[in-house]
């Protein structure tokens, strides 16, 4: 494949040159995909200090202290004056950057559209706990900075573009747990629009109370594990870190080893509920069914499917409901990839962590094996491997992103011929 070769001749090419993840299997995306291969869940959630004395129920997939190297956040390597879903995502940014070998005139021109549900109201609930709320000492931007000033709370893309000294556009998309998957939309939009050669496409999250304890006030926080598809899960648990993509035109990846191509994306809202997914699916079969057609693919192309797969069983039994809808008779053949059971719910890094791992599947040509289910669930039989790694027979890689408001976002992306 050629990054001269355009999806259609109206629609321009996005290829993916670089990647990176910090997760709570790793600080790089070699360590994310080596606990990816490792056949079974190679970490698992732990109590949340501060909270988990308030709330007994609540555990979180961590990053480890130190794992983020020198753009590490306050309390867990040497950026204290970051938060912690910003120096998580300049981690991962740094990363793919090298990845994808930008050059210092690339980078300057570059635009960075970061995903995050909740920014860095981790940083702000630490003050406030302590009494001690300001930007200077929490890192978290979302302060007075005890000096009468004001900074926003949704500072990610622009904590990353300042460090790297990137000139293009640049935005912080919030709406939830779609919102990686929203901003990777935008992306390619700046793209194909021709407002932008390279962009900076990733989704970052940080452990914060206050989404925790809604869970778990809800009662939709599984006290063990993350078990999408499992009979016996019992809510979702949530998991934090970055993820970070280099998209660029085929003009700007002329010449570069790519990962493959984003063929398509779309995005829907149901309006149903303002936390639970509309029972009909309607809106979730029309969002999946656009990024195919966008992409020019139809279902008997997709060679696996990673599914937003929470593990609530609201989530779970609707989306494969909508699988079977939108894929027909190629959904009992289609392999899922469940990855939350590995790194937790990330909230509004998942698409990001979603679009990582397509291309890692893309690049190396396999589906690393599920976590293994104790008691799969009938009422939601989907083909999860769980024996060793699958080849991906179709290199195209179909994406689920949904989030509380409705908001529904799907991608489809297209791996390098090998």
């Amino acid at each position: 494949m050629s990054p001269s070769s355009p999806t259609t001749p109206t629609t321009p090419d996005v290829f993916v040159t670089g990647i990176g993840a910090i997760s709570c299997l790793g600080g790089s995306a070699s360590e994310f995909w080596t606990g990816l291969k490792a056949a079974a869940a190679t970490a698992r959630p732990t109590p949340v200090p501060g909270l988990t004395e308030r709330v007994p129920d609540v555990l979180a997939y961590q990053v480890a202290d130190g794992a983020t190297g020198s753009a590490g956040p306050a309390g867990v390597g040497a950026r204290a004056d970051l938060g912690r879903a910003a120096g998580f995502a300049l981690a991962a940014a740094r990363e793919a950057v090298a990845d994808a070998g930008l050059g210092s005139r690339e980078l300057a021109g570059a635009a960075v559209v970061i995903g995050t549900a909740v920014g860095e109201s981790g940083g702000r609930e630490s003050g406030d706990r302590d009494g001690s709320t300001s930007a200077g000492s929490t890192g978290d931007g979302g302060g007075d900075g005890g000096d009468g000033g004001w900074e926003p709370m949704f500072s990610v893309a622009a904590s990353v573009g300042g460090e790297l000294g990137t000139f293009g556009t640049n935005i912080s998309v919030s709406n939830a747990c779609a919102a990686s998957g929203y901003a990777l939309s935008v992306a390619v939009d700046l793209i194909r629009r021709g407002e932008a050669d390279t962009v900076l496409l990733g989704g970052a999250e940080g452990i914060s109370w206050v989404p925790l304890a809604s869970f778990s006030r809800l009662g939709a926080a599984d006290p063990e594990t993350c078990r999408p598809f499992d009979a016996e899960r019992r809510g979702t648990v949530f998991g934090e870190g970055a993820a970070v993509l280099v998209l660029q035109s085929a003009r700007a990846a002329a010449g570069r080893r790519t990962y493959g191509r984003v063929l398509g994306t779309a995005w829907s809202c149901d309006a149903h509920h303002p936390t639970a997914p509309d029972p009909g699916g309607e809106q979730l079969v029309r969002v999946a069914r656009a990024a195919l057609d966008e992409a020019a693919r139809g279902p008997g192309d997709i060679g696996c499917v990673i599914p937003h797969g929470t593990g609530t069983r609201q989530n779970d039994v609707i989306e494969h409901q909508v699988l079977h809808e939108v894929l027909g008779e190629h959904a009992a053949r289609t392999p899922l990839f469940s990855l939350k059971a590995f790194i937790g719910h990330t909230a509004g890094a998942a698409a990001a962590f979603a679009a990582v791992s397509a291309a890692l599947m893309a690049r190396h040509g396999e589906i690393p094996a599920n976590v293994p289910l104790a008691h799969p669930d009938p009422g939601c039989p989907v083909l999860l491997p769980q024996d060793g790694p699958t080849a991906l027979e179709r290199p195209n890689v179909l994406v689920n992103a949904y989030a509380f408001g409705g908001s529904n976002f799907t991608m489809v992306f297209g791996g390098e011929a090998r």
